[in-house]
This record gives structure tokens, C-alpha cells and sequence, in this order.
């Protein structure tokens, strides 16, 4: 039987079914693990994004990691979602992920001394209730924050940032936000791995050495997703440094994954973050299970034993 194939080596017939939504990790869709369950821990879960509490007098906190981070009166750390979009404000947070990421209820909020107050707004959600925004971005807590001064929301799933006084990202050094300047893919010099891939946010890409680059498919799949999310697809025109040449069988293309979700690779190894990756430069991922390496811009694997 003749086996018509795409790039990489794929099959129509995975094409197919790729692209069939047929459900994803919530890691994938960067909404990270949180709130999720199921009977009395998902209801105990909803209460608790029911009784979203006003800001009140907002505050900027000095971290170590992070720089200026915004928070609520109680301490609580304030985030921003990627997916969201400023211009004009919305917010795509709903369902599941609301009650993993708690909208900020712009009742009651103010600007304190750090916070130009002009920078402050609201976005009407789809269900009538409005949302604080800092510069457009729509502002969130994060359920697995528990005490004043959490960051554990920080770069989950690749789109979650804790928000700077300006509505930028806080990112390491403070810059509050550099890497959102950033292509969807590019590189950076790594003082150990050499020069390494890394996503629009900076934060580094990984290949997996049980994946398969011809036919291209990707073992990573379930749970393992929650920890790898998949890199979405990148336009070869926004990226700087990678080898995205394409000649049809062997480059830069993307998976059709079976799961439904669409997933760039490099020399047709499919992309991955990791959930350990707190901040850019973070290398948390390199060499778990003798299996995951952070990725040159040739495809290959950095820092893999001979």
C-alpha cells in the first residue's frame, strides 16, 4: 500500500486526525495544573474563585528574582496572561482557567505611589462581571499562590507573568519584561550549553530523545504534557537565528499531533518548554531522565553525553 507522507515524514492520515480537537493538557494551553479536579476538590476549587476578593490598595513589591512585581492589599501576587490581549483589553481566561487564575475584580482597586493610576482600567468579561487591567492587560491571582509574596505562578505554562508596575512582565533583573521584545523564536547565549533556542517569552526550548524526527512524532503525551508543554507554531518570518529552512521533507515545519494539538519543530524535532523554567535563562529542564536537552538552532541537543 502506498503511504502518502507530508514533511517530516508525516501521513495524511495523522494530519487528519490532527486536526480534529480532541482535547488538550492544560499545560498545553497555558493554563498550568491548577484547578482542574474533579467532585468536592473542583466545587471547593469554584468557591474559591467565586469569592474573588477586591485588590483594594494595590502595591509594588521589590523581589529578588523578579524586580517590581504588583500585588493586591493582602500581598498576593498579581499575573497577566499572554494569551490575553491588551489592544484592545480582553481577557481569554474563562471556565477551568478561571478558577486555576482568579480574575481581579476591578471594584475598589487603587493605585498607590509606584503605579501611574492613568495606567489603571477594567474589561467587561463575557459574563458581565468587570476585570482590574494594568495598561490594558487584564490582572489575575493564582490559586496556588497561598501566602503573601508567592510567585509559583511565575512562566507557567510559557504565558503566565507576574505583572510589572507598568503592565509589562516581571522578568528577572527587574526589567519588567524585556523578553515580551523578543521573536517567537530565537536564541541566546548560554554560559554553560553554548547558544540555545528560546520561545517568545525566553524562556529555553527543549527536544525530547524519545520523540522521533522521521516520521516526526512525539512521545510526550497525557500527563507529560502538564510538565512539557508543546511550542506552538512559529512563522518562519518571526523568528532570528534558527534554521528554518523547509525543503519539504526534512526542517522547519510543524506536528499535526494526534491529540489535537499543532506543535513546531526544528530538523523536525517537536518543541518543548519546561513547567520547572521559572524565568528566561532558567535551564531547569536540561538533561531530566538522560532525555531532555535544550535544543540548538540546528536541532540538535545541547549538553547530551557522547
Amino acid at each position: 500500500m502506498l503511504v502518502l507522507t507530508t514533511a517530516c515524514g508525516q501521513d495524511k492520515a495523522n494530519d487528519a486526525a490532527g486536526s480534529q480537537n480532541v482535547g488538550a493538557a492544560p499545560a498545553a494551553n497555558g493554563y498550568g495544573t491548577a484547578g482542574t479536579g474533579t467532585g468536592a476538590d473542583a466545587k471547593e476549587e469554584q468557591g474559591t474563585a467565586a469569592q474573588a476578593q477586591s485588590a483594594g490598595q494595590l502595591a509594588v513589591a521589590d523581589t529578588a528574582k523578579l524586580g517590581e512585581v504588583v500585588t493586591d492589599s493582602a500581598g498576593m501576587t498579581l499575573y497577566r496572561f499572554d494569551k490575553d490581549s491588551a489592544e484592545p483589553p480582553k481577557s481569554t481566561c474563562e471556565g477551568d482557567c478561571a478558577t486555576a487564575w482568579p480574575p481581579v475584580p476591578a471594584s475598589g482597586a487603587t493605585a498607590p505611589v509606584g503605579i501611574d493610576k492613568a495606567l489603571l482600567g477594567e474589561v467587561t468579561r463575557t459574563d458581565g462581571t468587570k476585570q482590574l487591567t494594568i495598561d490594558g492587560w487584564p490582572l489575575y491571582r493564582f490559586a496556588k499562590d497561598t501566602k503573601a509574596g508567592d510567585t509559583k505562578g511565575q512562566g507557567v505554562g510559557g504565558t503566565w507573568y507576574a505583572s510589572a508596575p507598568t503592565g509589562k512582565k516581571a522578568a528577572s533583573g527587574g526589567g519588567g519584561g524585556s523578553a515580551a521584545d523578543l521573536p517567537g523564536l530565537s536564541t541566546r547565549n548560554d554560559p554553560e550549553l553554548g547558544e540555545v533556542v528560546v520561545d517568545k517569552n525566553g524562556m529555553t526550548v527543549y527536544r525530547f530523545e524519545k520523540d522521533t524526527p522521521w516520521p516526526m512524532k512525539s512521545a510526550c503525551v497525557g500527563a507529560c504534557l502538564e510538565k512539557w508543554p508543546v511550542v506552538e507554531p512559529v512563522a518562519a518570518a518571526n523568528t532570528k537565528g534558527i534554521d528554518n529552512k523547509n525543503d519539504g521533507r526534512r526542517g522547519y515545519v510543524v506536528l499535526n499531533r494526534p491529540d489535537g494539538l499543532k506543535q513546531q519543530s526544528i530538523d523536525c524535532w517537536p518543541l518543548y518548554t519546561f513547567a520547572g523554567d521559572k524565568k528566561p535563562g532558567d535551564t531547569n529542564g536540561q538533561g531530566v531522565g538522560g532525555t531532555w536537552y535544550a535544543i540548538s538552532p540546528e536541532g540538535k541537543p545541547l549538553g547530551k553525553p557522547k
